[in-house]
């Protein structure tokens, strides 16, 4: 029976759908109660090759009616299905949504392993074995680098995300986002997907480390197979360079900071345990290793300077004790969940209280003060975390305490009060040197130090302004410049001497 989009179904119409789905809402498959009001809409929109006839409508609530707004009633139930699975958390790979399928019963299977059978150099050829059943794919070299690759469509039982497992550095370089697996979803389903997502077979598993969003995309739609070009046998250190630079230095869109941070972070953590312990008769430093890195990897300034300051970020950010890493986006911008960005914490705390450039003091000695200087830090946070932040609710922004935190911690303020900050810890602690004061934290902080700056934090939470009535003129001010923000806060009387006692 054929339909038109633009009239009303008839009575018999709706009884035929009523039978085919029942009174359930197909956007969640709940039930809709006796005299709730039934809404009835397309499954598959015209243009993404949904049929004509009365097979493609289906029953939805009032509620998920109005929510859907122009979705297409099927984009709509998958769109909420995507949104179930990111409650899971904000840093999934396509491992995650694998786990996931798999428990749902989606898919049986995922990271199979496969068997290499042969590889014959004089025919160009790999012979594998998936699922039991042997496959023959032409073997191609890469000119530059004489790595081996194949073309295969694979099935998802023997695909897996290449992420950090086992002790080693996976080459997965960035976390699942939830607006770009919705979108390829819809894409994919009425346009073609151009490239192959890449992957390398690696200890008898074929690993994704680009293209997970298309496949984590083309999953929703149904896709159980997939185009892949697969790296044989590349050196998996000159490979993650690659990986890296093809999705930060030469990408159209770039990595997040907060992933940055982590993968950079994560293979300089690794070199430098390495390079810690070589028993070749130097003096170990930070200095010693920036240069031997530089000559290893052939590593500019600025490349060498970015992964070791990602090290450092990663170290506090990654550390199990810091209580405010739960507040931290995945992303660059921040959410009323996750209200602070690396790239806030960079431009704020992070460069106000950390060290930031190599040292020189031989990591064997006692004058070598950086694991004091990250726990430090840590210490910093968690009691900022015990004076405020521990007080957040994203679902109270209308409460008097919530709209005090989102003036203390909007980007511009938490930029412009870390430079006060600064200054009063620095004085608290009679840190007078202007070479000592740009490391405050490389040091041994006692308990009574300790005190001083919870003391200097419990002054700047209290500071009265934050309290000012809503749409009062700091809301303004709070979204100018740093440097205004700042001369706005201390001519209100954030300054350092308020910070260290000093009456309002």
């Amino acid at each position: 029976m054929a339909i038109i989009l633009k009239r009303q179904l008839t009575e018999d119409e709706k009884l035929a759908v009523l039978r085919t789905h029942g009174r359930i809402c197909f956007a969640t498959g709940h039930p809709i109660a006796e005299g709730e009001p039934l809404h009835f809409d397309h499954i598959k929109a015209f243009s993404s090759g949904g049929p004509t006839d009365i097979s493609n409508i289906a029953p939805m609530c009032e509620k998920h009616n109005k929510e859907k707004g122009r979705l297409p009633l099927y984009d709509f139930r998958v769109k909420l299905q995507i949104n179930e699975f990111f409650k899971i958390g904000d840093r999934l790979t396509l491992n995650d949504e694998l786990k996931y399928f798999k428990e749902k019963q989606k898919i049986a299977k995922y990271g199979e392993s496969v068997i290499l059978i042969n590889k014959d150099a004089i025919n160009n050829t790999i012979e594998l074995e998936i699922n039991n059943i042997h496959y023959k794919f032409a073997l191609y070299t890469c000119p530059n680098t004489t790595w081996e690759y194949f073309y295969a469509t694979l099935p998802i039982d023997v695909l897996s995300s290449d992420d950090d497992e086992d002790k080693e550095i996976g080459l997965q370089p960035r976390y699942l986002i939830s607006n770009k697996v919705f979108d390829l979803f819809r894409h994919f389903q009425s346009h073609p997907v151009l490239q192959p997502s890449i992957c390398r077979l690696h200890n008898g598993k074929i690993l994704v480390f680009d293209g997970q969003h298309k496949i984590a995309g083309l999953l929703w739609e149904g896709r159980r197979e997939f185009e892949c070009k697969v790296y044989v046998n590349p050196d998996p250190r000159l490979l993650n360079d690659t990986n890296i630079a093809a999705h930060d230095k030469y990408a159209q869109t770039r990595f997040f900071a907060s992933i940055m941070v982590g993968k950079l972070g994560n293979q300089f953590g690794k070199d430098f345990e390495d390079y810690k312990y070589q028993e070749d008769g130097s003096v170990k430093s930070e200095v010693g290793f920036i240069k031997f890195l530089k000559e290893k990897d052939q590593l500019t300034n600025a490349e060498v300077n970015k992964r070791f300051r990602n090290f450092l970020y990663n170290s506090i950010l990654s550390d199990d004790r810091n209580k405010i890493s739960r507040l931290v986006s995945s992303g660059n911008r921040g959410s009323d969940e996750k209200p602070i960005t690396v790239d806030m914490l960079e431009k704020s705390l992070f460069s106000s209280f950390l060290y930031r450039e190599p040292v020189s003091d031989d990591m064997t000695t006692d004058a070598y003060k950086r694991e004091f200087e990250i726990e430090n830090f840590i210490k910093l946070l968690n009691i900022i975390d015990d004076k405020s932040l521990r007080d957040w609710d994203a679902k109270q922004r209308s409460e008097p305490l919530q709209i005090k935190l989102n003036r203390i911690f909007r980007s511009k303020s938490i930029m412009a009060w870390s430079e006060i900050l600064h200054g009063a810890i620095c004085a608290k602690l009679d840190i007078q040197d202007s070479e000592e004061r740009t490391k405050p934290f490389y040091r041994e902080l006692t308990e009574q130090d300790l005190e001083k700056i919870t003391f200097v934090i419990t002054r700047l939470i209290n500071w009265k302004f934050w309290d000012s009535p809503p749409d009062s003129e700091i809301d303004r001010i709070l979204s100018d410049n740093k440097s205004a923000v700042k001369e706005y806060l201390k001519g209100k009387g954030l300054t350092t001497g308020y910070l260290m006692g000093a009456p309002e």
